[in-house]
């Protein structure tokens, strides 16, 4: 049987904490409603969610659900430029030579020490500004064909805000790259020196060392904390809402503000966050669960 594949049972502690978690949140609703005599409605949080469209004769999403699938959309594009420079700059972080292990440091370093709402006003109205025009996003967004167009929306949402996606993208990648870079590191460096010594003896060139040796090992270990940090990437998304990205929080606030139903609108809106970011964090236990059983 695989270590921890038995079924969880729910016991007395268990069930007294359940108990104090549901005792607290009355607790805190009963206050809300008697120091600051809110008056709770959520009839607004259901078509704030999806809308009975009158031309196409379907429900459509609405704002809340547009801004979930955008924050969807923000959180997959980012992973895949997160992971590339996590991987390549945790490989310089433990080259033999001093050069890229300085560059990957000062990288880690910068990022990692700057706040995040900082380090963005920083990227989007300094660096993006200059980055943007020089690669003509938005030049090629308005000479794009209709066809062009509607692929370039599905992947990155409406037309008029695909440089400010891609600056977001781009920006949530490098700094998210910069904590996926310490966990590759610290993946590359559990392998035990000993079996990079016993693969130099047998004559294997270096390439094929890390392909053989080093990698199969380094991937096992960094895989749960790599899902990890794509869970916090998603949540970390919200930030690109500073950035007028019409994101999940960029839109509950709007949302907020139309419907003056601020409580329902952010408690409805940290389901919808908690709702997503617990899945996948079931889905990759199962899958970690799966490789487990694989090597087993």
């Amino acid at each position: 049987m695989i270590p921890g594949s038995r079924r969880a049972r729910l016991g007395w502690v268990d069930a007294a904490v359940l108990s104090a978690v549901v005792v607290a949140l009355g607790y805190v609703f009963h206050r809300v409603d008697a120091v600051l005599e809110y008056r709770w409605d959520w009839s607004a949080i259901p078509n704030s969610l999806y809308r009975w469209d009158e031309e196409t004769g379907r429900w459509v999403p609405n704002l809340l659900m547009q801004g979930f699938f955008t924050t969807i959309r923000l959180a997959i594009l980012s992973m895949v430029p997160a992971a590339l420079f996590g991987a390549v700059f945790g490989v310089l972080r433990t080259a033999g030579r001093l050069f890229p292990r300085l560059l990957s440091r000062t990288y880690v370093e910068l990022i990692r020490n700057i706040p995040p709402l900082v380090f963005i006003f920083i990227f989007y109205f300094f660096i993006s500004s200059q980055i943007m025009p020089i690669l003509g996003v938005e030049d090629f967004v308005r000479g794009a064909s209709p066809a062009t167009l509607r692929s370039l929306e599905l992947v990155f949402g409406p037309a008029a805000l695909i440089p400010n996606v891609i600056s977001g993208v781009i920006c949530l990648a490098m700094f998210q790259g910069a904590y996926m870079t310490e966990i590759v590191r610290a993946g590359i460096q559990s392998v035990p020196k000993t079996q990079t010594e016993a693969g130099l003896s047998i004559g294997l060139s270096r390439w094929e060392l890390w392909r053989r040796v080093i990698l199969p090992q380094a991937l096992r270990r960094v895989i749960p904390p790599l899902a990890g940090q794509f869970i916090t990437l998603v949540k970390d998304s919200s930030i690109l809402s500073l950035i007028s990205i019409q994101e999940l929080t960029f839109l509950a606030m709007e949302t907020a503000v139309s419907t003056t139903r601020v409580f329902e609108v952010w408690i409805s809106v940290a389901g919808l966050y908690f709702c997503l970011c617990y899945l996948l964090s079931l889905a990759f236990d199962r899958l970690e669960r799966n490789a487990a059983a694989a090597r087993a």
